[in-house]
């Protein structure tokens, strides 16, 4: 199962659980945790909630470790450069209360989307997601539409890429797998449907963190690409086709002709292409015609992908 853990600037690097002094206690743990300069508290079981984790800084120039007392009343943590060990009071009560007024359900997952419940962004999300239902039942028929809180589990990627989160083949079957045998242990069956709640945490649970930016994508092209005339890094058009049809987690001919068609608007909702030559002057669709010659970072994310810079830190919005 993936979940989103304490983000604290850097990825953490020791955790040890506290330790409890009577069986009542086991009812709910807890985690403390160390990253490159901070110490934090963590309520467990790790569900994505941001309210249920605090960190603050104990050794800004960084922590080379961490001990715990007996009792759980105290973290220990010692410095590297400067030379010193912090003690540190465990409150567990003061997290408690950060986690009340944080509040119930999915009000705290709400907070992690921008402009939150009411915001332009989850009404996009209710719209694909109710949209979904439509396109699995047919855009075109004229039977009676079979209204649901559900969508079927096959739809789960075609909604997380249209709200601008794309994941790979197998953190799509790691999601299928985590939906499939959530409820397994207990009642022995698989889910084949998810719940608009269910999918805002799975959604928000996998996707990257810190959004998508400009940095990971032009970090590829200087790998796979080349400098052209005027000192650029880019990837010229066969060897960009070729990449996608060859590398990685390789598409079919058809399927990268479905996917540029949908890119580039030059198809209905629900209507696939045939593969087509990309010299032919009268296909269906024309890559050579659709594609430049050569591709940059900033063609394939605004260009192709149709993706905006939303500001200098370089963040990609749909």
């Amino acid at each position: 199962k993936t979940l989103l853990g304490p983000a604290y600037g850097s990825p953490i690097e020791h955790t040890q659980v506290l330790p409890v002094k009577n069986t009542f206690e086991l009812q709910k743990r807890h985690l403390v945790f160390i990253n490159k300069d901070k110490v934090g508290l963590q309520i467990l079981p790790v569900d994505g909630n941001p309210h249920k984790t605090c960190a603050i800084v104990c050794h800004p120039s960084g922590v080379a470790g961490m001990a715990l007392s007996y009792d759980g009343r105290y973290a220990f943590t010692a410095g590297g450069e400067d030379c010193s060990v912090a003690q540190w009071e465990i409150n567990l009560s003061a997290l408690e209360a950060a986690v009340s007024l944080g509040g119930e359900d999915l009000t705290p997952f709400y907070g992690l989307v921008a402009g939150g419940r009411e915001g332009k962004f989850y009404r996009e999300l209710e719209d694909y997601f109710y949209y979904s239902q439509l396109r699995s039942q047919g855009i075109d028929t004229m039977e009676t539409r079979q209204v649901s809180e559900h969508i079927c589990l096959s739809e789960l990627p075609f909604v997380m890429r249209a709200i601008g989160f794309y994941p790979s083949e197998e953190k799509i079957e790691d999601m299928f797998n985590e939906i499939k045998f959530s409820e397994y242990v207990d009642t022995g069956n698989l889910i084949d449907k998810i719940n608009l709640p269910d999918f805002l945490k799975v959604y928000l649970n996998h996707r990257p963190p810190f959004g998508n930016t400009m940095t990971g994508i032009q970090e590829s092209f200087d790998i796979l690409g080349s400098k052209n005339s005027e000192g650029k890094m880019v990837i010229r058009r066969e060897d960009f086709l070729n990449l996608l049809l060859t590398k990685g987690e390789h598409m079919t001919e058809e399927e990268m002709y479905d996917c540029f068609a949908t890119l580039f608007g030059l198809k209905p909702e629900g209507w696939k292409l045939e593969p087509a030559s990309t010299s032919a002057k009268d296909p269906e669709i024309c890559l050579e015609e659709e594609l430049p010659d050569e591709i940059t970072a900033e063609i394939f994310a605004t260009e192709i992908l149709g993706l905006t810079i939303s500001d200098s830190s370089g963040q990609l919005d749909q």
